[in-house]
């Protein structure tokens, strides 16, 4: 007979060391909720794909646009709600205005993510 996966133990038993251990260093609830946020901004494929844009290279909304297939309205929106998270910044050049990655933990979060959807 196949075994089966049961989601939950068969004997309710706690390991009382090991629960105060972690409890010791749990994650506050202000940092759980900061971390839920930053990846429901990244749980959007548009904004995916921007950011493996612009970790390739700073672009502006018009190239970012053309790139990914959207409107530069729709590009603009998706960028305020990324800078407002801290994923990106800009700088102004002339009346263009050039996107990159905010900092480099953002493109370690994204090549983690990458590494492990391919890992199969």
């Amino acid at each position: 007979m196949k075994d089966e996966f049961c989601d939950s133990c068969e004997e309710i038993k706690t390991d009382p060391e090991r629960i105060n251990r972690v409890k010791s260093c749990m994650i506050g609830d202000d940092e759980a909720v900061m971390l839920s946020e930053l990846f429901k901004v990244l749980g959007d494929q548009t904004r995916i794909k921007i950011i493996f844009a612009l970790s390739c290279f700073e672009m502006c909304v018009c190239d970012l646009a053309e790139t990914i297939n959207m409107t530069q309205s729709a590009v603009s929106h998706q960028l305020r709600i990324m800078r407002n998270m801290k994923l990106v910044k800009y700088r102004k050049e002339g009346k263009a205005v050039y996107y990159s990655l905010d900092d480099d933990h953002i493109l370690q979060l994204f090549n983690q993510g990458m590494e492990h959807v391919r890992h199969g």
